[in-house]
């Protein structure tokens, strides 16, 4: 749960205060995006590498929701309580990171947002982005490249920020962390409700479209019930009969 705590903070101190940042040194909305953007998929990457070995580096309500709806379906994961405590961590831990973020330039901490983000276009867009967001995680494990993860959700996020309407929130933890910024990043709380809703969305989506076209696990094209990785997660052990290793070599008696 710590980890869950501190990487989620992390990533809304990188996001704040990257968008802090770029609208102080550019009136180019556009510049300011293009920086943003960046340094937020560069420290989600390597807050992932980090905290991955640790928890999982979910740091997203929706990417626990895999991890439980896997558990559920008979694979590895979690159960409510540890999913319910994840989302916990992840949520206080954005609130402290933009807390943090607004602290450190020198402006009022706590002070919500006054940017409202409203409409069904902004709410589509929200949708799009999480399932796709999903989708990368879920497919990425299913064909057994889960060390991609890292690297594949970073490059993602830094597209959909620019590719939807709504700037990729795609996290509700974080989604609620940015209406304590009153900065290019944030969010209007009235705005939250939509918002969260959509992302949830989202998910359900991403994981429909990982079981459509990955089957409920297994490599890629193969349609097998193997475990679904989470992201982060350790990766499967299969055990193999004793009977099928070969007896040849020195190390045979350190393998059984």
């Amino acid at each position: 749960m710590t980890a869950e705590l501190i990487g989620t903070a992390s990533l809304l101190v990188v996001v704040i205060g990257s968008g802090i940042q770029a609208a102080t040194l550019s009136a180019d909305t556009g510049v300011a995006l293009v920086a943003n953007s960046l340094a937020s998929a560069i420290g989600l990457g390597l807050i992932i590498t980090l905290f991955g070995p640790l928890s999982g580096a979910h740091l997203n309500p929706v990417v626990t929701l895999t991890a439980w709806w896997a558990r559920r379906s008979g694979g590895e994961g979690l159960d409510v309580r540890e999913a319910l405590a994840y989302a916990g961590a992840q949520t206080a831990g954005a609130i402290g990171g933009a807390v943090l973020a607004e602290t450190m330039f020198g402006r009022t901490p706590g002070t919500f947002s006054t940017q409202v983000r409203d409409g069904g276009h902004l709410l589509i867009g929200e949708i799009v982005a999480t399932a796709g967001l999903v989708l990368v995680i879920q497919g990425l494990g299913r064909i057994g490249r889960s060390r991609l993860i890292p690297a594949a959700v970073a490059a993602y996020i830094a597209a959909a920020i620019w590719f939807t309407s709504s700037g990729s929130f795609a996290n509700p933890a974080g989604t609620v962390g940015r209406a304590f910024s009153d900065s290019f990043t944030g969010i209007a709380p009235q705005s939250l409700p939509g918002f969260v809703a959509a992302q949830l969305v989202g998910g359900v989506l991403g994981l429909a479209l990982a079981t459509l076209l990955y089957g409920r696990g297994g490599g890629a094209g193969s349609g097998g019930d193997a475990q679904v990785p989470v992201a982060g997660a350790e990766p499967t052990v299969v055990e193999v009969p004793v009977a099928d290793i070969p007896r040849t070599g020195p190390s045979f008696e350190a393998l059984v």
